[in-house]
Protein backbone atom coordinates (compact mmCIF):
# COMPACT_ATOMS: atom_id res chain seq x y z
CA UNK A 1 0.00 0.00 0.00
CA UNK A 2 1.38 3.67 -0.63
CA UNK A 3 2.69 4.74 2.94
CA UNK A 4 0.48 7.96 2.50
CA UNK A 5 -2.78 6.97 2.23
CA UNK A 6 -4.00 10.54 0.73
CA UNK A 7 -1.85 10.76 -1.85
CA UNK A 8 -3.85 10.10 -4.87
CA UNK A 9 -1.12 11.68 -7.38
CA UNK A 10 -0.65 8.16 -8.60
CA UNK A 11 -3.90 7.22 -8.55
CA UNK A 12 -4.82 9.23 -11.05
CA UNK A 13 -4.02 6.78 -13.76
CA UNK A 14 -5.97 3.96 -14.18
CA UNK A 15 -2.90 2.29 -14.71
CA UNK A 16 -1.95 2.19 -11.79
CA UNK A 17 -3.39 -0.51 -9.49
CA UNK A 18 -5.15 0.52 -6.28
CA UNK A 19 -4.95 -0.52 -2.82
CA UNK A 20 -6.46 -4.28 -1.92
CA UNK A 21 -8.36 -4.96 0.67
CA UNK A 22 -5.66 -7.56 2.23
CA UNK A 23 -2.95 -4.34 1.73
CA UNK A 24 -5.29 -2.84 4.02
CA UNK A 25 -5.68 -5.23 6.80
CA UNK A 26 -1.85 -5.84 6.75
CA UNK A 27 -1.28 -2.15 7.60
CA UNK A 28 -4.14 -2.10 10.54
CA UNK A 29 -2.46 -4.83 11.45
CA UNK A 30 0.77 -2.98 12.06
CA UNK A 31 -0.76 0.12 13.68
CA UNK A 32 -2.82 -1.86 16.26
CA UNK A 33 0.06 -3.76 17.61
CA UNK A 34 1.69 -0.49 17.84
CA UNK A 35 -1.02 1.03 19.85
CA UNK A 36 -0.98 -2.04 22.30
CA UNK A 37 2.42 -1.12 23.43
CA UNK A 38 1.14 1.46 26.09
CA UNK A 39 -1.78 4.00 26.50
CA UNK A 40 0.49 6.65 25.51
CA UNK A 41 1.10 4.79 22.34
CA UNK A 42 -2.75 3.58 21.67
CA UNK A 43 -3.10 8.09 22.43
CA UNK A 44 -0.51 8.70 19.72
CA UNK A 45 -1.93 6.37 16.85
CA UNK A 46 -5.77 6.95 17.26
CA UNK A 47 -5.05 9.66 14.12
CA UNK A 48 -3.35 6.94 12.65
CA UNK A 49 -5.79 4.21 13.20
CA UNK A 50 -8.58 6.22 11.81
CA UNK A 51 -7.41 8.09 9.16
CA UNK A 52 -7.91 5.57 6.42
CA UNK A 53 -11.46 3.57 6.87
CA UNK A 54 -12.06 0.97 4.74
CA UNK A 55 -15.58 -0.66 5.53
CA UNK A 56 -16.21 -3.99 3.66
CA UNK A 57 -19.38 -5.25 5.56
CA UNK A 58 -22.06 -3.23 6.67
CA UNK A 59 -21.44 -4.84 10.60
CA UNK A 60 -18.05 -2.67 10.29
CA UNK A 61 -20.21 0.59 9.46
CA UNK A 62 -22.69 -0.11 12.26
CA UNK A 63 -19.99 -0.45 14.62
CA UNK A 64 -18.00 2.50 13.68
CA UNK A 65 -21.16 4.65 13.82
CA UNK A 66 -21.96 3.54 17.51
CA UNK A 67 -18.56 4.43 18.18
CA UNK A 68 -18.80 8.11 17.11
CA UNK A 69 -22.12 8.44 18.96
CA UNK A 70 -21.18 7.02 21.92
CA UNK A 71 -18.18 9.31 21.86
CA UNK A 72 -20.59 12.20 21.39
CA UNK A 73 -22.80 11.45 23.87
CA UNK A 74 -20.28 10.85 26.54
CA UNK A 75 -18.45 14.49 25.60
CA UNK A 76 -15.40 12.53 24.72
CA UNK A 77 -12.69 13.87 21.81
CA UNK A 78 -14.90 12.48 18.20
CA UNK A 79 -12.15 10.05 16.26
CA UNK A 80 -14.12 11.33 13.24
CA UNK A 81 -11.91 14.54 13.10
CA UNK A 82 -9.21 12.16 12.19
CA UNK A 83 -10.73 9.83 9.51
CA UNK A 84 -9.91 11.61 6.10
CA UNK A 85 -10.22 8.43 3.78
CA UNK A 86 -13.16 6.44 3.90
CA UNK A 87 -13.49 3.57 1.06
CA UNK A 88 -16.73 1.58 1.23
CA UNK A 89 -16.68 -2.01 -1.10
CA UNK A 90 -18.84 -5.01 0.25
CA UNK A 91 -20.90 -7.58 -1.02
CA UNK A 92 -24.18 -6.91 -2.58
CA UNK A 93 -25.52 -8.86 0.37
CA UNK A 94 -23.27 -6.70 3.18
CA UNK A 95 -24.04 -3.33 1.94
CA UNK A 96 -24.22 -0.73 4.24
CA UNK A 97 -27.24 1.00 5.97
CA UNK A 98 -28.22 4.22 5.29
CA UNK A 99 -28.46 5.57 8.27
CA UNK A 100 -25.00 4.36 9.63
CA UNK A 101 -23.04 5.62 6.59
CA UNK A 102 -24.89 9.30 7.51
CA UNK A 103 -23.88 9.30 11.03
CA UNK A 104 -20.14 8.47 9.82
CA UNK A 105 -20.01 11.40 7.56
CA UNK A 106 -22.15 13.66 9.65
CA UNK A 107 -18.57 12.99 12.72
CA UNK A 108 -15.94 12.99 9.60
CA UNK A 109 -15.77 16.84 8.42
CA UNK A 110 -12.69 16.61 7.14
CA UNK A 111 -12.80 13.87 4.30
CA UNK A 112 -9.98 14.39 1.65
CA UNK A 113 -11.19 11.09 -0.27
CA UNK A 114 -14.60 9.36 0.01
CA UNK A 115 -15.52 6.17 -2.35
CA UNK A 116 -19.13 4.38 -2.29
CA UNK A 117 -18.72 1.34 -4.80
CA UNK A 118 -22.69 0.39 -4.80
CA UNK A 119 -21.91 -0.14 -1.08
CA UNK A 120 -24.79 1.84 0.57
CA UNK A 121 -28.64 -0.43 1.25
CA UNK A 122 -30.45 2.50 -0.61
CA UNK A 123 -34.12 1.02 -1.57
CA UNK A 124 -35.58 3.03 -4.75
CA UNK A 125 -39.47 2.08 -4.07
CA UNK A 126 -40.49 3.75 -0.57
CA UNK A 127 -40.22 6.52 1.22
CA UNK A 128 -37.42 7.11 3.42
CA UNK A 129 -37.98 7.07 7.31
CA UNK A 130 -35.58 9.80 8.02
CA UNK A 131 -35.45 12.36 5.73
CA UNK A 132 -31.85 12.60 6.43
CA UNK A 133 -31.18 9.63 4.71
CA UNK A 134 -32.17 10.20 1.25
CA UNK A 135 -29.49 10.44 -1.70
CA UNK A 136 -29.94 14.00 -2.03
CA UNK A 137 -29.17 14.61 1.93
CA UNK A 138 -26.84 11.74 2.00
CA UNK A 139 -24.79 13.44 -0.94
CA UNK A 140 -25.17 16.82 0.43
CA UNK A 141 -23.35 16.27 3.87
CA UNK A 142 -20.28 15.81 1.67
CA UNK A 143 -20.51 19.58 0.76
CA UNK A 144 -18.98 19.87 3.91
CA UNK A 145 -15.84 18.52 3.09
CA UNK A 146 -14.21 21.17 2.00
CA UNK A 147 -10.49 19.76 1.07
CA UNK A 148 -12.26 16.95 -0.67
CA UNK A 149 -10.24 15.72 -3.63
CA UNK A 150 -10.86 11.93 -4.57
CA UNK A 151 -14.83 11.40 -4.66
CA UNK A 152 -16.39 8.13 -5.82
CA UNK A 153 -20.35 7.97 -6.18
CA UNK A 154 -22.88 5.68 -6.83
CA UNK A 155 -26.36 7.16 -7.76
CA UNK A 156 -29.33 5.54 -5.99
CA UNK A 157 -32.15 7.41 -6.88
CA UNK A 158 -34.24 6.95 -10.47
CA UNK A 159 -33.62 10.93 -10.85
CA UNK A 160 -31.10 11.48 -12.94
CA UNK A 161 -27.05 11.72 -11.38
CA UNK A 162 -26.72 15.36 -12.17
CA UNK A 163 -29.94 16.76 -10.36
CA UNK A 164 -28.36 16.78 -6.59
CA UNK A 165 -25.17 16.09 -7.61
CA UNK A 166 -24.20 19.10 -9.19
CA UNK A 167 -24.41 21.30 -6.01
CA UNK A 168 -21.68 19.26 -3.97
CA UNK A 169 -20.02 19.53 -7.00
CA UNK A 170 -19.67 22.92 -7.39
CA UNK A 171 -19.05 23.23 -3.54
CA UNK A 172 -15.85 20.94 -3.43
CA UNK A 173 -14.55 21.67 -7.60
CA UNK A 174 -11.28 23.81 -5.86
CA UNK A 175 -9.66 20.98 -5.14
CA UNK A 176 -11.11 17.94 -6.41
CA UNK A 177 -8.83 15.97 -9.38
CA UNK A 178 -10.48 12.55 -9.17
CA UNK A 179 -14.19 11.61 -9.44
CA UNK A 180 -15.96 8.40 -10.41
CA UNK A 181 -19.78 8.30 -10.89
CA UNK A 182 -22.08 5.21 -11.32
CA UNK A 183 -25.41 4.72 -11.46
CA UNK A 184 -27.66 2.08 -10.23
CA UNK A 185 -30.34 3.07 -12.77
CA UNK A 186 -30.97 4.29 -16.02
CA UNK A 187 -33.20 7.46 -16.06
CA UNK A 188 -36.39 8.15 -18.46
CA UNK A 189 -35.70 11.70 -19.53
CA UNK A 190 -34.39 12.57 -22.68
CA UNK A 191 -30.66 13.50 -22.88
CA UNK A 192 -31.22 16.72 -25.15
CA UNK A 193 -33.93 18.13 -22.70
CA UNK A 194 -32.40 17.29 -19.30
CA UNK A 195 -29.01 18.65 -21.00
CA UNK A 196 -30.96 21.81 -21.88
CA UNK A 197 -32.00 22.33 -17.98
CA UNK A 198 -28.80 21.15 -16.08
CA UNK A 199 -26.53 23.88 -14.52
CA UNK A 200 -22.86 23.72 -15.72
CA UNK A 201 -20.61 22.74 -13.55
CA UNK A 202 -17.29 23.64 -13.58
CA UNK A 203 -14.09 21.62 -12.14
CA UNK A 204 -11.02 23.22 -12.58
CA UNK A 205 -8.22 20.89 -11.28
CA UNK A 206 -10.25 17.39 -12.51
CA UNK A 207 -8.03 15.43 -14.11
CA UNK A 208 -9.48 11.90 -13.98
CA UNK A 209 -13.44 10.97 -14.71
CA UNK A 210 -14.49 7.31 -14.44
CA UNK A 211 -17.67 7.06 -15.42
CA UNK A 212 -20.53 3.97 -15.17
CA UNK A 213 -23.78 6.39 -16.75
CA UNK A 214 -26.21 6.12 -19.18
CA UNK A 215 -26.16 8.13 -22.55
CA UNK A 216 -28.54 10.66 -20.90
CA UNK A 217 -26.00 11.55 -18.15
CA UNK A 218 -23.21 11.33 -20.83
CA UNK A 219 -24.97 14.53 -22.49
CA UNK A 220 -24.92 16.58 -19.65
CA UNK A 221 -21.66 15.70 -18.62
CA UNK A 222 -20.56 17.06 -22.37
CA UNK A 223 -20.98 20.38 -20.83
CA UNK A 224 -19.18 20.85 -17.90
CA UNK A 225 -16.29 22.53 -18.07
CA UNK A 226 -12.87 20.58 -16.97
CA UNK A 227 -9.95 22.03 -18.81
CA UNK A 228 -7.38 19.86 -16.58
CA UNK A 229 -9.09 16.70 -17.89
CA UNK A 230 -6.67 14.09 -19.07
CA UNK A 231 -7.66 10.76 -17.70
CA UNK A 232 -11.26 9.13 -19.04
CA UNK A 233 -12.69 5.46 -17.97
CA UNK A 234 -15.91 4.77 -19.68
CA UNK A 235 -18.72 2.02 -19.01
CA UNK A 236 -21.89 2.99 -21.00
CA UNK A 237 -24.74 1.20 -18.70
CA UNK A 238 -26.82 1.17 -21.43
CA UNK A 239 -24.59 0.27 -23.73
CA UNK A 240 -25.26 4.18 -25.55
CA UNK A 241 -22.12 3.74 -27.53
CA UNK A 242 -23.92 5.13 -30.91
CA UNK A 243 -26.27 7.66 -28.82
CA UNK A 244 -25.76 11.27 -29.00
CA UNK A 245 -24.86 11.47 -25.61
CA UNK A 246 -21.56 9.61 -25.87
CA UNK A 247 -20.85 11.75 -28.98
CA UNK A 248 -21.19 14.72 -27.10
CA UNK A 249 -19.18 13.94 -24.12
CA UNK A 250 -16.02 13.22 -26.50
CA UNK A 251 -16.74 15.63 -29.19
CA UNK A 252 -16.34 18.54 -26.05
CA UNK A 253 -13.54 16.77 -24.24
CA UNK A 254 -11.79 14.44 -26.29
CA UNK A 255 -9.03 16.57 -27.75
CA UNK A 256 -8.11 16.95 -23.95
CA UNK A 257 -7.67 13.21 -23.59
CA UNK A 258 -4.47 11.16 -23.22
CA UNK A 259 -5.54 8.74 -21.33
CA UNK A 260 -9.06 6.30 -22.04
CA UNK A 261 -10.33 3.21 -20.67
CA UNK A 262 -13.35 1.14 -22.35
CA UNK A 263 -15.07 -0.57 -19.27
CA UNK A 264 -17.42 -2.97 -21.54
CA UNK A 265 -15.68 -5.82 -23.44
CA UNK A 266 -15.93 -5.99 -27.39
CA UNK A 267 -17.58 -9.05 -27.22
CA UNK A 268 -20.61 -7.24 -24.82
CA UNK A 269 -21.02 -4.24 -27.24
CA UNK A 270 -21.12 -6.53 -30.20
CA UNK A 271 -23.68 -8.94 -28.58
CA UNK A 272 -25.64 -5.99 -27.74
CA UNK A 273 -25.80 -4.71 -31.44
CA UNK A 274 -26.36 -7.87 -32.92
CA UNK A 275 -29.60 -8.00 -30.73
CA UNK A 276 -30.79 -4.39 -31.57
CA UNK A 277 -31.72 -3.67 -35.08
CA UNK A 278 -31.30 -1.67 -36.31
CA UNK A 279 -27.51 -1.37 -35.95
CA UNK A 280 -25.35 1.69 -35.99
CA UNK A 281 -24.94 3.33 -39.62
CA UNK A 282 -21.09 3.99 -39.31
CA UNK A 283 -18.14 3.12 -37.32
CA UNK A 284 -17.99 4.84 -34.35
CA UNK A 285 -15.27 8.02 -35.04
CA UNK A 286 -13.33 7.37 -31.39
CA UNK A 287 -9.93 8.12 -32.71
CA UNK A 288 -11.18 11.27 -34.48
CA UNK A 289 -12.61 12.40 -31.21
CA UNK A 290 -9.64 11.49 -29.46
CA UNK A 291 -6.58 12.24 -30.98
CA UNK A 292 -3.93 13.19 -28.82
CA UNK A 293 -4.80 9.99 -27.08
CA UNK A 294 -1.29 8.17 -25.72
CA UNK A 295 -2.62 5.31 -23.63
CA UNK A 296 -5.43 2.75 -24.30
CA UNK A 297 -6.69 0.58 -21.57
CA UNK A 298 -9.16 -2.78 -22.54
CA UNK A 299 -9.99 -6.25 -21.46
CA UNK A 300 -8.35 -9.38 -22.62
CA UNK A 301 -12.10 -10.72 -23.26
CA UNK A 302 -12.17 -9.36 -27.08
CA UNK A 303 -13.30 -11.70 -29.63
CA UNK A 304 -12.56 -12.65 -33.17
CA UNK A 305 -13.65 -10.29 -35.53
CA UNK A 306 -15.45 -12.56 -38.30
CA UNK A 307 -15.49 -9.35 -40.56
CA UNK A 308 -11.87 -10.07 -40.78
CA UNK A 309 -9.76 -12.95 -39.54
CA UNK A 310 -6.82 -11.42 -39.80
CA UNK A 311 -6.85 -8.63 -37.45
CA UNK A 312 -8.14 -8.69 -34.10
CA UNK A 313 -8.39 -4.94 -32.66
CA UNK A 314 -8.16 -4.34 -29.00
CA UNK A 315 -11.94 -2.96 -28.66
CA UNK A 316 -14.63 -2.35 -30.99
CA UNK A 317 -15.04 1.21 -30.71
CA UNK A 318 -11.02 1.78 -31.20
CA UNK A 319 -9.40 -0.12 -34.22
CA UNK A 320 -6.81 2.03 -34.67
CA UNK A 321 -4.75 5.44 -33.49
CA UNK A 322 -2.01 6.66 -34.75
CA UNK A 323 -0.64 8.18 -31.70
CA UNK A 324 -1.18 5.39 -29.37
CA UNK A 325 1.97 4.82 -27.25
CA UNK A 326 0.62 2.49 -24.67
CA UNK A 327 -1.95 -0.42 -24.38
CA UNK A 328 -2.97 -1.89 -21.11
CA UNK A 329 -4.85 -5.47 -20.78
CA UNK A 330 -7.32 -5.71 -18.28
CA UNK A 331 -8.23 -9.82 -17.28
CA UNK A 332 -5.15 -11.80 -18.54
CA UNK A 333 -5.47 -14.27 -15.73
CA UNK A 334 -9.04 -14.87 -16.11
CA UNK A 335 -8.88 -15.03 -19.86
CA UNK A 336 -6.17 -17.96 -19.13
CA UNK A 337 -8.19 -19.59 -16.88
CA UNK A 338 -11.46 -19.76 -19.42
CA UNK A 339 -9.19 -20.64 -22.41
CA UNK A 340 -7.52 -23.85 -20.28
CA UNK A 341 -10.67 -25.23 -18.49
CA UNK A 342 -12.39 -24.38 -22.41
CA UNK A 343 -10.08 -26.28 -24.49
CA UNK A 344 -8.26 -29.33 -21.88
CA UNK A 345 -5.07 -29.99 -23.18
CA UNK A 346 -1.71 -31.43 -20.77
CA UNK A 347 -0.22 -28.87 -18.67
CA UNK A 348 2.46 -28.61 -20.77
CA UNK A 349 1.03 -28.35 -24.04
CA UNK A 350 -0.28 -24.07 -24.78
CA UNK A 351 -2.37 -24.74 -27.23
CA UNK A 352 -5.18 -23.77 -25.17
CA UNK A 353 -3.79 -19.78 -25.51
CA UNK A 354 -3.54 -19.69 -28.77
CA UNK A 355 -6.40 -17.16 -29.45
CA UNK A 356 -5.02 -15.10 -26.80
CA UNK A 357 -1.42 -15.07 -28.68
CA UNK A 358 -2.84 -14.11 -32.19
CA UNK A 359 -4.94 -11.60 -30.49
CA UNK A 360 -2.44 -9.68 -28.38
CA UNK A 361 -0.04 -10.05 -31.74
CA UNK A 362 -2.31 -8.24 -33.80
CA UNK A 363 -1.89 -4.88 -31.40
CA UNK A 364 1.55 -4.68 -33.38
CA UNK A 365 0.43 -4.14 -36.32
CA UNK A 366 1.99 -1.28 -37.67
CA UNK A 367 -0.57 0.37 -39.98
CA UNK A 368 -2.91 -0.33 -36.73
CA UNK A 369 -0.83 1.60 -33.98
CA UNK A 370 2.41 2.48 -35.90
CA UNK A 371 3.39 4.86 -32.63
CA UNK A 372 2.89 1.90 -30.02
CA UNK A 373 5.79 0.86 -27.58
CA UNK A 374 4.71 -0.79 -24.52
CA UNK A 375 2.25 -3.23 -23.94
CA UNK A 376 1.20 -3.86 -19.81
CA UNK A 377 -0.20 -6.51 -18.50
CA UNK A 378 -2.58 -4.87 -15.88
CA UNK A 379 -3.48 -8.24 -14.19
CA UNK A 380 -1.85 -8.71 -10.77
CA UNK A 381 -2.83 -12.17 -10.10
CA UNK A 382 -1.60 -12.66 -14.39
CA UNK A 383 1.77 -11.63 -12.48
CA UNK A 384 1.73 -14.36 -9.75
CA UNK A 385 0.63 -17.03 -12.50
CA UNK A 386 3.57 -16.08 -14.57
CA UNK A 387 6.42 -15.59 -11.64
CA UNK A 388 5.10 -17.39 -8.61
CA UNK A 389 6.63 -20.34 -6.90
CA UNK A 390 5.39 -23.23 -9.61
CA UNK A 391 4.27 -21.52 -12.51
CA UNK A 392 2.97 -24.05 -15.17
CA UNK A 393 5.35 -24.46 -17.78
CA UNK A 394 2.07 -23.50 -20.61
CA UNK A 395 1.90 -20.50 -19.36
CA UNK A 396 5.67 -19.52 -19.51
CA UNK A 397 5.20 -20.70 -23.34
CA UNK A 398 2.37 -18.36 -23.83
CA UNK A 399 4.74 -15.50 -22.33
CA UNK A 400 7.72 -16.62 -24.77
CA UNK A 401 5.85 -16.53 -27.42
CA UNK A 402 4.48 -12.78 -26.72
CA UNK A 403 8.12 -11.63 -25.78
CA UNK A 404 9.29 -12.94 -29.14
CA UNK A 405 6.73 -10.95 -31.25
CA UNK A 406 6.84 -7.82 -29.10
CA UNK A 407 10.33 -8.14 -29.22
CA UNK A 408 10.35 -8.36 -33.51
CA UNK A 409 8.07 -5.06 -33.23
CA UNK A 410 10.58 -3.05 -30.84
CA UNK A 411 7.57 -2.93 -28.38
CA UNK A 412 8.36 -3.64 -24.44
CA UNK A 413 6.28 -6.10 -22.35
CA UNK A 414 5.55 -4.49 -19.11
CA UNK A 415 4.00 -6.08 -15.87
CA UNK A 416 1.30 -4.42 -13.60
CA UNK A 417 3.92 -2.10 -12.10
CA UNK A 418 5.36 -0.99 -15.20
CA UNK A 419 8.37 -3.23 -14.62
CA UNK A 420 10.06 -4.82 -18.25
CA UNK A 421 8.81 -8.69 -18.47
CA UNK A 422 11.87 -10.31 -19.85
CA UNK A 423 13.17 -13.56 -20.87
CA UNK A 424 15.38 -13.87 -18.88
CA UNK A 425 13.02 -13.59 -16.34
CA UNK A 426 11.16 -16.29 -17.35
CA UNK A 427 14.09 -18.56 -18.14
CA UNK A 428 15.09 -18.22 -14.24
CA UNK A 429 11.00 -18.56 -12.97
CA UNK A 430 11.23 -21.99 -15.36
CA UNK A 431 14.48 -23.44 -13.73
CA UNK A 432 12.59 -23.16 -10.30
CA UNK A 433 9.84 -24.57 -11.28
Amino acid sequence: MNPDPFDISLGLSFLETPCEVAEYHTAMKVKQDLSLVSKAWNKYLQEYLYEFVWISRASQAKALALTLLTQFIEGKSSSGHYIRRLHMETPVLMRCATDDIRTILDYAPHLVIYSDHHSVRCTRYSEFNDVRCSPEQMVSVLANSKKLRRLSLTNYSDDPFPRHVSPLLRSTAANLEYLELSSSSIPLVSGHLFASKSPVVSLPVLQSLKLTLDNTTFAVLAEWDMPKLQNVSVVSSDFGYAGPGFAYFFAAHGTKLLQLELGHSSSLVVEHYLSLPPRPAQQIPLAEWCPNLKQFICSADAEWNWQNPDWIAPHILLPAHKHLELIGIRDIDKRLLDDAFAFPADVGDDAPFFPLVEQISSLLFNDAFPSLRYIRDLSRASHSMRGGLRPEKRILKFWAKILNRCGERQVWLEDFRGVNITMRDLKRVGLAA
